[in-house]
Formats: C-alpha cells, sequence, structure tokens
C-alpha cells in the first residue's frame, strides 16, 4: 500500500490548521513505516487530499479515472467558512456547494469530529463519512519550564506577570473581537495573539481591532511550532473564543501543553470537553473575565492534568494507526463486509 499525500496548494495553507493536519498526517506515516509519497506523478494506491482548491478536485477526478482509490479529509463547513474574510457571509451557499463537489470525489471522507460530520451529512448524499481527530503532537507540546521561561523572557515578561494567549488567523469567527476586549477590560492582564492574516482580507472592524492601541495587547504574527510551544508553556491561560470550529489544533496542543484553557461554551465540545473537568468554558464577555480571572488567579480548581489525559488519547500514533486502518478499508471496499468496517463509529 502506498498513500499519496496530495500536496497541490500545501502553501497556501501552511500556516493554516489544514496545513498542520498534514503535517500530522505525514508525521504518522513516517511514526508507523507506511509507504507515502507528495509526488503526484509517482506511483500510490490510494490519495489523501486535504485541500478544497480547484487542483484538489482535479486530482481527485484523476486518480479515479486511474482506478486509484480517493480518501478526502473534509476540514471546511459552510458555518466555519462565515464570519472569515471580506464577502464570506454572501458566498457561504456557493462555498457549501463546492465543497459538496469536492466531497462527493471521495471513496471515503474524513472529518475531524462528530459534530463537522452531522453538518456535512445534512448537505445532501455524501460517500461514506467518519470521524477522526486531527490529534496532536503531545511528546513536542509538552509541559516544559524552560520553555515557558524563553517565551517571558523573549517578551520581556516576569513570572508574576499575568498572560494570556490565543492562536488563529485575524477573523471573527476566531473570536478575536471578544479577545480584543478582554484586553481593554483586563488592564492587569497581557494579551497574546499569535498568527496572522493580511489586513486587506478582513472587514474593517477586523483591522481595527488588530491595530489596537492597548499596551497590554500584542499581535506578534505568525510564529514556527517551536516559539508557540514556548508560548503554551509560558502563558497562564489558552483562551478560545471561536465561534464555530471542526475540531480546533491548537486546542489540543493547549492542553497537550497542560495549559489552562477556556472555551466558548459550543455544540462541538459539548461531548468531549467538560466544564470543569477538562476546560472551562464561558458564553459571553461577562463570563469570559470571570473565567480568566478565577483560572489565572487560581481560585478554580486546576484541570490540566485532566486536560492533558485527554490530549493523550488524540495523540498522533493512535490516530496514525487507525488512519492507516482505514486506507486499508478503503482499499478493499468492494465487499459489503469492508464498506460496514468503514462505516463503524470513531471518535
Amino acid at each position: 500500500m502506498k498513500i499519496l499525500l496530495y500536496a497541490g496548494s500545501l502553501n497556501t495553507v501552511s500556516r493554516s490548521g489544514v496545513g498542520e493536519a498534514i503535517r500530522h498526517q505525514r508525521e504518522a506515516m513516517e511514526r508507523l513505516g507506511v509507504d507515502y509519497t507528495m509526488d503526484e506523478r509517482g506511483d500510490y494506491d490510494l490519495v489523501h487530499l486535504n485541500t478544497i482548491f480547484p487542483d484538489s478536485l482535479r486530482m481527485a477526478r484523476r486518480a479515479r479515472r486511474k482506478g486509484k482509490k480517493v480518501v478526502y479529509h473534509a476540514h471546511s463547513t459552510m458555518e466555519d467558512f462565515r464570519n472569515s474574510f471580506i464577502g464570506s457571509n454572501l458566498a457561504a451557499p456557493l462555498f457549501k456547494q463546492w465543497i459538496l463537489r469536492c466531497y462527493r470525489s471521495a471513496d471515503l471522507l474524513i472529518t475531524p469530529t462528530e459534530y463537522s460530520k452531522g453538518l456535512i451529512q445534512a448537505y445532501g448524499k455524501i460517500p461514506p463519512i467518519v470521524s477522526l481527530s486531527n490529534g496532536v503532537d503531545s511528546a513536542f507540546f509538552a509541559p516544559d519550564t524552560e520553555a515557558g521561561q524563553r517565551f517571558r523572557r523573549k517578551h520581556g515578561l516576569s513570572g508574576e506577570t499575568k498572560v494570556v494567549i490565543s492562536v488563529g488567523h485575524y477573523i471573527e469567527r476566531k473570536g478575536i473581537l471578544d479577545f480584543v476586549e478582554l484586553a481593554r477590560r483586563m488592564p492587569d492582564h497581557e494579551f497574546y495573539w499569535f498568527g496572522f492574516t493580511p489586513l486587506y482580507m478582513v472587514p474593517s472592524k477586523i483591522r481595527e481591532a488588530v491595530e489596537s492601541k492597548l499596551p497590554n495587547l500584542h499581535f506578534p504574527g505568525y510564529v514556527n511550532r517551536d516559539e508557540l510551544r514556548d508560548a503554551y508553556c509560558g502563558s497562564d491561560l489558552f483562551l478560545f473564543a471561536t465561534h464555530e470550529e471542526t475540531e480546533g489544533i491548537v486546542l489540543l496542543e493547549a492542553l497537550a501543553a497542560g495549559v489552562p484553557v477556556l472555551v466558548r461554551d459550543l455544540p462541538i465540545y459539548a461531548e468531549w470537553l467538560e466544564d470543569g473537568g477538562t476546560v472551562y468554558k464561558a458564553r459571553d464577555l461577562e463570563s469570559f473575565e470571570r473565567g480568566i480571572r478565577g483560572i489565572v488567579g487560581r481560585t478554580l480548581p486546576d484541570l490540566t492534568e485532566n486536560g492533558r489525559k485527554l490530549a493523550f488519547g488524540l495523540d498522533l500514533d493512535a490516530v496514525g494507526r487507525r488512519l492507516v486502518e482505514l486506507y486499508t478499508q478503503t482499499l478493499h471496499s468492494g465487499t459489503e463486509k469492508s464498506k460496514a468496517q468503514v462505516l463503524r463509529p470513531e471518535v
């Protein structure tokens, strides 16, 4: 079995969650010794696609014509396309039709959570679909005192400084407006947002938020995974105020790194993130502020060990083994028995 991890348009998504998911897939293949290539001109048995650009759809159709199997990773939904870039809400219905065209080119769809699986199933007729976490490198994103000290030294922060971080594009869906408002309300905390989006791509209210001149609000931009690991380890809280996700790899990284996590109370997190068990949840600015003060001020119980255990269960080794199992089943999906195996539930 040889897998083609299709690399078309990889540069476009390299600094996104999709780009990180592709890196995870490569890492999993290498750890498990699975034969794979990223050269579409070479031989392969099955192609795994992660992007929804036209070249990926062409690749899927070309593979099908050659009798190859196609696995499409459904990272995107209409719901998480909304409230992102200029014109995204107006274009959302067209985006839905486009991703359906991409997804229907597959023999099997993989999506990160049962929540996103339900959204996609509701769009209409699709191929068999299973949920499988994007996973997390829990050995790399692990508690590390020296890493945390590096972050604080780099940014001139004392050990007593209260630090709140978040990670994502500069888009409304990610909760950046609430992040900025919380910084405004809490001048006794330092707020760091890691990630970057060209400001010409986002609405004026997002540009104005990013350009806020608050002394405790910082936008270091995109950083590599080493610097991001240091930031997790050097912070007091990871704030994930996103309004919509299909999973959230950065959330898994924060949990693995042993950082206290405060998320927006969303349907996607209702089942697998327990409020007061693995994370804390909030619904509005007032409850976010209370949560931040309670977590950073240590008046709320420490949940980080529980969060670490959850992340361990989604480590790349376990996710990779299930991914290889799905590849194998898809390659032999001509029998009813194999189809039933592919369709079995997965968390």
